[in-house]
């Protein structure tokens, strides 16, 4: 900034040329897309979709609205585009609404320019300073976006209120020459957005009857979502035909996509990352809660699942492993299936349910939908135990075309407990009592090294109990697997009723 001018004279001999915030966004879009650099930095998934239609309204100086379901990013791209404006911005030193020193539009640059001449002092304005973000509520008034008379002013400048001076700018007229973003714009009152509609098409403000135009030049970004449309709210339809460019913003297209946003979301001190691994395949099944909520039957699809719900589930199993290993003394340890069971807080905040669903309960939601991740992911890493049971064969070729026949047996004579706060040598201690897992699990994945192969195992228990193979109970801390047929004499898994 040492070099920048710091006069009106300085900045014309420095040849300035002003252009409209319009302008700069497109012009640094050109240079990104021929430099072949990406619009956005950790938005993912969206790259055939939703940025080329950014990029498309960007180039055509669009106002746009995102409008998606909560979760898919929609504020992280708004507050990104700043990175498309100038680095610095000159401005009239003192202005409220960051006058251009060339074009100014406020009665108090005017008067400045017009006394002082070449002399006018001119302030530096960093991009990030440039970008104005609201959260739309029922509480929001005209003057707080557009502006209003001023007594308080009025009275110490001793101006009478029908000069301009009194004014004071809202919101809007301050986010001159920068980006202004509402978000949850249906819940903005339909008078209130009566006010936008000026601004958007003659690109002006009026405030309480003044003779003022000001021709503001701002990039307007809006975020929604369809649940409010019918249930909050609207965007009216004339406001709607202003805005120049709908976006429609979706989750995830596959689970390893947000596989990546989850991990790079996640937020774990350095110490907790140290001492807890989370293989692959827990990651897969935290990320499937999600896919199978949203497909759920109990849950709101209008309200959608956002990906804030995977993010604060992987954070939980992190946790309930690295609390596991403080308690026990240990300085490592591996994240288990039974880890999964702290995401139920997870979960039942951030789902909506419809009435069936709220006749079950948030909580045996929960772990319903923890059940179908872990029976849908199983039945592709593994042969079907359905299809191997319903097999006609003759009982001594049993054992050769169902995989998991020995692995059944031995629950008709025995029960085992795997208890979530065991150390992790007791934990596979009680694993390895159960022959055939580690054969089963070599067979089907033999790159996994000998951690991974103790959470397999653990897997294919679940994996089976979810398919009505052997009986699982959830008591006192620990998963007891047992005969089927007990099992169900003695009450079972608490969302056998919700299975599909």
């Amino acid at each position: 900034m040492k070099d920048l001018p710091t006069t009106l004279g300085d900045l014309k001999k420095g040849n300035y040329r002003s252009r409209t915030v319009k302008e700069e966004l497109r012009a640094n879009l050109i240079m990104r897309i021929q430099a072949d650099q990406p619009l956005f930095e950790g938005i993912h998934g969206y790259e055939e979709t939703v940025v080329p239609a950014l990029e498309r309204a960007i180039l055509a100086g669009h106002s746009i609205n995102l409008l998606g379901l909560r979760g898919q990013a929609k504020t992280r791209m708004a507050r990104s585009l700043v990175q498309l404006l100038d680095e610095w911005m000159p401005v009239v030193d003192g202005s409220e609404i960051n006058d251009d020193p060339l074009a100014p539009i406020s009665k108090f640059a005017k008067d400045l320019i017009a006394s002082k001449g070449d002399a006018t002092p001119i302030a530096w304005v960093h991009r990030d300073q440039r970008y104005t973000e609201k959260l739309a509520t029922p509480d929001v008034t005209v003057a707080d976006l557009i502006g209003d008379s001023d007594p308080i002013k009025a009275a110490n400048l001793k101006l009478d209120y029908s000069d301009e001076r009194v004014i004071h700018f809202g919101l809007i007229p301050r986010s001159h020459r920068g980006i202004f973003v509402i978000n949850e714009l249906p819940d903005l009152q339909p008078r209130i957005q009566v006010a936008l509609f000026n601004i958007l098409q003659e690109g002006d403000v009026q405030i309480r009857g003044f003779k003022l135009r000001l021709p503001l030049d701002i990039q307007f970004v809006f975020t929604a979502n369809p649940e409010d449309y019918t249930n909050r709210g609207a965007i009216i339809t004339p406001l709607k035909d202003r805005i120049q460019s709908q976006i429609l913003t979706h989750y995830p297209p596959t689970i390893e996509m947000g596989m990546r946003i989850t991990a790079q979301e996640v937020r774990s001190p350095k110490e907790q990352a140290a001492r807890v691994r989370v293989p692959d395949l827990l990651r897969v099944l935290v990320e499937r809660i999600a896919w199978e909520a949203r497909d759920s039957e109990f849950v709101d699809r209008k309200s959608g699942v956002s990906a804030r719900l995977t993010i604060s589930a992987l954070e939980s199993v992190i946790s309930a492993a690295e609390r596991r290993a403080l308690r026990n003394g240990e300085k490592r340890t591996v994240a288990r299936i039974s880890d999964l069971q702290a995401v139920v807080p997870a979960i039942t905040g951030k789902i909506e349910l419809v009435y069936e669903g709220e006749q079950e309960g948030p909580e045996k939601i929960a772990h319903h939908l923890l059940g179908l991740a872990v029976r849908n992911i199983f039945a592709g890493l593994f042969p079907d135990p359905a299809k191997s049971k319903k097999r006609k064969r003759p009982e001594a070729e049993s054992a050769k075309t169902d995989p998991y026949e020995g692995i059944v047996q031995q629950f008709e004579a025995q029960e085992i407990d795997l208890i979530f706060e065991a150390t992790d040598a007791e934990h596979a201690k009680a694993l390895n009592a159960v022959k055939g897992l580690q054969q089963l699990v070599r067979q089907h994945h033999p790159y996994l090294d000998a951690e991974e192969q103790v959470l397999w195992c653990e897997f294919i228990l679940h994996g089976l109990a979810e398919h009505s193979r052997i009986g699982r109970s959830m008591v006192a801390g620990k998963a007891r697997f047992s005969d089927l047929f007990n099992s169900m004499l003695s009450g079972g898994d608490q969302e056998e009723d919700l299975r599909s």
